[in-house]
């Protein structure tokens, strides 16, 4: 996988470049035009007298079902009650994006590679032909584990019944989640001219979508052959560049049409090549285009007429379609599986693994503990946010474990109902209007971009101090113009299984964040404590996120590192290395980030990731310190080693930290 810098840093570049055993398209590409119910998706199905089947929600229960494949009969629940995730993929040819993701040798490896151990996929298909789409599917598996073990095969089933013979419930769910997005939908290229009695429609699939700035406008584009595109064309100034693949990079070919002013690039495969997932590669992706451009297969029709000098047009479309993917988590409840960004069934992986994690939380959540009901589904909105006052455990001071069970959900149960960008939620706790620990900071999260499936466990036993009365008022909050968000929140108090036992007894604000400029280094003085003579231990506590975006990318994106220097020798940093990096946010979803938003969640961020808790950073620091005597602390944060100086638009940390006494 090539790795290049892209608007933010680096991403992941995809060629679709393995070949399909048979024709991709019909001749000349001709789709026949046909008439799509387009369901509502926020109205649910009412279950109608002796009308069978009612319709489904993200959350429901799935039903038993059995589906006819290659290998036999599949059944669900299976018998044995042995219950795994299961991902319901139904694949069309009439997709870009589908014909992309199985004829992508790197998609079909992530597939083998990432799909944990337990998680089963089902592989149907919306056409008549079906039967044929199975065994071809069955097919290109079978390739890509050549060279791999044949374990996983086991755990995916191909069936040759279309989905509407399946006699099940599944086509309902297919059907009513239908959407356009990345990974459903019909992206379609028309093409029209006046010596045609029918217009050709051929489906197309956009150039990476972090890559090219450009976008297709709704009007009527004129469509002027460019040859290859591997050198400039002045002839194709204000007009659609028709140009073949092959003879250099995509990038060469986009960047040379845009230097020629056309308004946008189809690229067509040649004969019997499939389409492919354009993007650029290493250093192409610092240079920023703003053309939009498709791939779509090459059609005889097209290339005839400008070849005659006839004048071609072409419009943009999207049609509906059934949705192509759901999934049943381990519980046995319908999930909707989000965004797939670009064509790769990596995406199934990702949300396989968050229902591991998501299995792993459940059964955490039944270990002993005493449980303060703070929120359920409680509106998040506003200036306000959401606020709760509660009754603490009368023996909180037996306790030595705090945990935030917190959940963000949407007003509806699908994703079109989420709020659409991501924020930093903050909770606060005050129990003592005149402590000092008032409105302190308790928990940080980050939204996710429009999924509402996040759900997270957080120590903050540290902070039982802050707990120091026996109501308090805890407020969760995000910026007051974000959409809303339906916030959940249990406090869990519990006890450790070590033998000796600390408890926290005391928290020393340090330090807040700022902007982060030639300043921020500046604003911040040295702080000497000494330690109440019952100290067993110290602890450093920091909940540190970077934001905003300057010419370096600073603070989302970038490299910075936070230090800690104690007694003017000991340094303790905390680095946020994988800042920028193309799957750096992707890699934790194992710990709880929500999978396939619909945004750029894939990225690494400055020490937090899209629909993910903020984990504090704790570090013991009591060999450090001199016990009896005097002590000091100093913070100083840095950009790739050095003090920020950024010419335009300085980011900002959001930070607070605390030394933390234990007896």
């Amino acid at each position: 996988m090539h790795l290049c810098r892209s608007m933010l840093l680096y991403f992941l570049v995809c060629v679709c470049a393995a070949s399909h055993p048979r024709n991709a398209k019909s001749s000349d590409n001709l789709i026949r035009l046909e008439h799509v119910d387009s369901l509502n998706q926020n109205i649910r199905f009412q279950l109608k007298p002796h009308g069978g089947l009612g319709g489904f929600e993200p959350g429901d229960i799935a039903p038993a079902f059995r589906v006819q494949t290659l290998d036999g009969v599949f059944v669900y629940p299976p018998h044995n009650e042995s219950r795994s995730a299961l991902i319901v993929h139904a694949f069309t040819n009439k997709s870009a994006f589908l014909e992309c993701l199985w004829t992508w040798n790197e998609s079909l490896s992530d597939l083998l590679e990432y799909l944990p151990p337990r998680a089963q996929v089902l592989f149907l298909s919306l056409d008549e032909t079906a039967a044929r789409d199975a065994v071809w599917m069955r097919e290109q598996v079978y390739r890509a584990t050549f060279h791999r073990g044949k374990e996983i095969l086991s755990r995916l089933y191909f069936s040759p019944v279309p989905v509407y013979a399946l006699g099940n419930w599944i086509p309902r769910v297919l059907y009513s989640w239908g959407c356009g997005g990345h990974n459903c939908g019909l992206a379609q290229v028309v093409f029209t001219s006046s010596d045609w009695s029918i217009p050709l429609i051929s489906k197309r699939l956009n150039a990476r979508y972090d890559w090219l700035n450009g976008h297709w406008g709704a009007d009527a584009y004129m469509l002027l052959d460019a040859g290859d595109g591997c050198k400039p064309d002045a002839s194709i100034k204000g007009a659609v560049a028709w140009i073949s693949e092959g003879g250099c990079s995509f990038f060469t070919k986009i960047n040379n049409m845009a230097e020629s002013n056309a308004t946008g690039v189809l690229v067509y495969a040649l004969p019997g090549n499939p389409i492919q997932d354009m993007n650029c590669i290493g250093d192409e992706c610092s240079t920023s285009l703003n053309i939009p451009a498709s791939m779509v297969h090459v059609e005889p029709s097209v290339v005839q007429a400008l070849r005659l000098g006839q004048k071609v047009n072409v419009t943009i479309q999207i049609t509906p379609s059934p949705n192509f993917f759901f999934a049943i988590n381990q519980q046995g409840e319908l999930s909707g599986m989000g965004w797939f960004l670009y064509p790769t069934f990596r995406f199934i992986a990702w949300q396989a693994q968050w229902f591991d994690f998501d299995g792993g939380l459940q059964e955490r959540l039944k270990s002993p503990a005493s449980v303060v009901s703070v929120f359920n589904r409680s509106l998040m909105h506003g200036e306000m946010g959401a606020q709760a006052a509660v009754d603490l455990p009368a023996d909180l001071l037996d306790y030595e474990v705090l945990e935030l069970d917190a959940s963000l959900s949407c007003p509806g149960r699908r994703d079109e109902t989420c709020a659409h960008w991501d924020h930093t939620v903050q909770l606060h706790v005050c129990c003592d209007r005149t402590s000092p620990y008032c409105n302190l900071e308790l928990g940080r999260w980050i939204t996710a971009f429009r999924r509402g499936t996040g759900h997270w466990l957080t120590d903050v036993s540290s902070l039982i101090p802050l707990l120091n009365n026996g109501t308090c008022m805890l407020t969760m909050k995000t910026v007051p113009w974000a959409m809303p968000w339906m916030a959940s929140l249990n406090l869990r108090f519990s006890r450790s299984n070590r033998t000796e036992r600390l408890y926290p007894f005391q928290v020393i604000p340090l330090f807040s964040g700022g902007t982060f400029d030639k300043d921020y280094n500046n604003r911040y003085n040295e702080i000497k404590f000494s330690l109440p003579a019952s100290t067993k231990k110290v602890e450093l506590y920091a909940v540190i996120t970077a934001h905003g975006y300057d010419e370096n990318f600073c603070g989302e994106f970038c490299v910075t590192s936070h230090h800690f220097l104690i007694n003017r020798s000991v340094n303790n940093s905390l680095i946020f290395d994988t800042a920028g990096s193309p799957l750096g946010c992707a890699m934790r979803v194992p710990e709880g980030a929500v999978p396939n938003e619909h945004g750029t969640w894939l990225y690494g961020r400055g020490g937090w990731c899209d629909g993910l808790q903020v984990d504090p950073w704790r570090t013991d620091i009591t060999s450090q310190l001199d016990m009896g005597g005097t002590n000091s602390v100093l913070y100083f944060g840095l950009f790739e080693g050095r003090n920020p100086n950024p010419k335009t638009d300085p980011g900002y940390i959001i930070m607070y930290s605390y030394l933390v006494y234990f007896k």
